[in-house]
């Protein structure tokens, strides 16, 4: 009989013969130590795996080679994809070579002269070299003793900073004087917010808490109502100022510039912008020679947008509006205090589709849907009429009435009025548990574009000047020293190197306006938050729209907000460590006080609400209603029929409760609903306003 074979080999049977004196346990737990190796020697074995394959398959050349050009691809689309959905920028790292700039060096050096020259830069931070000024251009307003040097023939290069010709500053202590007592004063009219002091003490890059802000900004204009405590070194807490004499800033220096390399190219796709549409410099009119409280080139107009029904939302804005700006409220004729610039409100309201091509009778249809909204009616009464308008906002109206926009923006209209129609006809609605048991959606509105969201606010500080301001914000104190700082500004979005455009200020007819407007019209109209900070970033404009500390804006958003520093570590909150007063860690607190400090809105009230800041952002939040027990305009006798119509709104729900749309109170009142009866009582003439002024009927 044959042998079999043996399928091993010869070598495999002397092996086996050598070790046979080993047990079989033996080689069991051999081969269970083999299965189970440490994770290193698996994570070794994979890429070893990965490279045999590779030889094996493709050859000892080709199959390296091919394996690098794999792991190369991987590296990049992993970065790629960080920067479009997780870094700041939002951008496709590739693709960055493309630029959103639209005018040569030539021209943005002349925006930067224009603006200059007309007093829109009031601050010492430097010019951006590559602008290539080769002397530095007069600046009315800096005074002369904010130069640092002055040009000379052996610079031969760029400057990179202005030469001071406007009066003089003077920081003066802002406090109340015996005997009054209890309330701050109003701030002195033509005085001024000094921007750099305030970004040197606030800016959160810098290691700088919002609370230590808000002490400065409380403390230095006098909002602690006298009761400050001593402190050391206070000269530091002076950041307001007004101006004495007259500056020299009749005759403007003539400005030399650099021949210097082009800036980055722009979209290949694109010509430059090489006719500048700008008038003639504004004549700069500081506040201590103006004949007029109100100068007709810089007018004091808040504009706040609107669509959709309208709400508590922005009843709440214009409430806070009335309780904190220096309307004359508080006289019979407010007019007779020639002094004083009285702030005006115009909410502009949008009413869907209709935006592009309103009827001869859509602005009376929407003063009569306004006196049929309990929220909106009040603001109708003729004692508000010279601070308070409700404006029809029209697409085609207001980009035809742009110059820069008018023979333009209609090439895109297809694309731009069919995503306003398209989205105009969602309605959004939201479920809210109102009382615990049950849910119940309580208001709906047509949500608002976001192309048009964005671009209306730069239409609208171009066209009219003044500040535009979102709707879910809140008056927190007197803007005088705001619109005292002659220049553009907006703020930071949170700890991110970006604006967020919730607050813009620009200048009417401005350079730096038509640089923003041509330069979204050439980028398809996009006014987005961050690809504004792009178009600035990118032509070296950014120090001409001020990016001030969200401290003074939106003082919650850093402790609501996090950040990873870094891709491999774990979510970093910030300032919570030092958090301000009141100590928010979502947005949502401001609606629902957290029980561990619900005691402190009824106790502190208005007063303790961020106090030093100009605004409170909560961020959109439309549902939450800010007085879910009395959900109505509580205004007293005088606006009886609007509660009326208000209780009647809400008869007929599934809770049926006799008021509002929860049976009662909470014990321990939210901010929302404290800083809503807050503002009614001072309507009522139940309590001053936070500046001690009793409102006059």
């Amino acid at each position: 009989m044959l042998a079999p074979s043996n399928p091993l080999g010869r070598r495999d049977t002397q092996e086996r013969g050598r070790y046979s004196h080993i047990s079989t346990d033996a080689f069991s737990d051999d081969l269970y130590h083999h299965r189970h190796a440490p994770r290193w020697a698996v994570l070794y074995a994979g890429p070893v795996g990965v490279y045999k394959a590779s030889v094996t398959r493709f050859g000892r050349r080709r199959g390296p080679a091919m394996l690098v050009a794999c792991v190369l691809v991987l590296v990049l689309t992993a970065l790629a994809f960080h920067g479009r959905f997780v870094s700041a920028k939002r951008s496709w790292p590739l693709l960055g070579a493309t630029s959103t700039v639209v005018f040569e060096r030539e021209q943005l050096r002349k925006i930067w002269e224009w603006e200059i020259l007309s007093g829109h830069y009031p601050s010492t931070r430097a010019i951006p070299d590559v602008i290539g000024f080769t002397s530095a251009p007069s600046n009315p307003a800096l005074p002369s003793s904010a130069a640092l040097r002055y040009p000379t023939a052996s610079d031969g290069g760029v400057v990179t900073y202005t030469v001071g010709t406007g009066a003089e500053r003077i920081y003066p202590e802002v406090k109340n004087r015996q005997p009054e007592f209890g309330h701050p004063p109003r701030p002195i009219p033509g005085s001024v917010a000094d921007l750099d002091i305030i970004l040197e003490n606030c800016d959160f890059e810098t290691g700088k808490y919002v609370r230590d802000c808000h002490e400065i900004l409380r403390l230095g204009a006098g909002l602690d109502n006298s009761v400050r405590l001593r402190r050391e070194d206070v000269e530091y807490l002076r950041y307001i100022y007004v101006l004495d004499g007259e500056g020299d800033h009749i005759t403007p220096r003539s400005v030399n510039t650099a021949t210097l390399d082009a800036p980055p190219s722009k979209r290949a796709s694109y010509d430059w912008e090489h006719d500048l549409p700008l008038p003639p410099h504004s004549q700069y009119n500081p506040a201590n020679r103006q004949s007029s409280p109100c100068p007709e080139d810089d007018p004091r107009i808040f504009h706040m947008f609107w669509a959709g029904p309208f709400t508590d939302k922005p009843y709440m804005a214009m409430m806070a509006f009335l309780y904190t700006q220096n309307l004359g409220l508080h006289r019979e004729n407010p007019a007779s205090e020639n002094n004083i610039c009285r702030p005006q409100l115009w909410l502009w309201v949008s009413r869907g589709p209709a935006d592009t091509m309103p009827s001869e009778t859509a602005d009376e249809e929407m003063h009569e849907e306004l006196r049929n909204n309990p929220w909106a009616a009040p603001f109708l009464h003729p004692r508000f009429k010279d601070v308070i308008q409700f404006r029809l906002w029209n697409t085609s109206e207001q980009l035809d009435s742009i110059d820069e926009l008018r023979d333009d923006w209609r090439s895109m209209s297809d694309e731009l009025l069919s995503s306003v129609k398209d989205d105009a006809k969602k309605s959004v609605g939201s479920n809210v548990a109102l009382d615990g048991k049950s849910n119940e959606t309580f208001a709906t509105y047509n949500k608002l574009p976001v192309v048009l969201s964005d671009l209306v606010r730069f239409v609208l500080c171009h066209r009219y000047g003044g500040v535009y301001l979102d709707v879910d914000m809140l008056f927190l104190r007197d803007w005088e020293e705001l619109w005292g700082w002659t220049g553009a500004f907006s703020y930071r979005w949170s700890h991110e190197d970006r604006y967020n455009t919730a607050v813009l200020r620009l200048r009417r007819g401005s350079a730096l306006g038509t640089f923003l407007l041509r330069t979204a019209l050439r980028n398809g109209l996009d006014f987005h938050p961050t690809t504004v900070s792009r178009y600035l970033r990118e032509a070296h404009m950014e120090r001409l729209l001020f990016r001030i500390p969200d401290a003074l804006f939106d003082p919650a958003w850093l402790n609501t907000d996090h950040r990873k520093p870094h891709w491999w570590s774990s979510v970093e909150y910030l300032q919570r460590d030092r958090p301000a007063q009141p100590f928010f860690t979502d947005f949502d607190n401001f609606f629902n006080t957290p029980p561990e400090t619900s005691a402190m809105p009824a106790v502190v009230g208005f007063d303790g609400f961020f106090r030093g800041a100009y605004m409170y952002h909560y961020h959109n939040e439309w549902w939450k209603p800010v007085d879910a027990a009395r959900f109505w305009p509580d205004l007293g006798p005088r606006f009886a029929d609007v509660e009326k119509m208000g209780r009647a709104a809400i008869e007929g729900k599934p809770t049926n409760f006799p008021v509002g749309i929860v049976h009662k109170d909470k014990r321990d009142l939210d901010w929302a609903t404290v800083l809503k009866r807050t503002f009614e009582a001072y309507v009522r003439g139940e309590r001053p306003n936070m500046y001690g002024e009793w409102i006059r009927w």
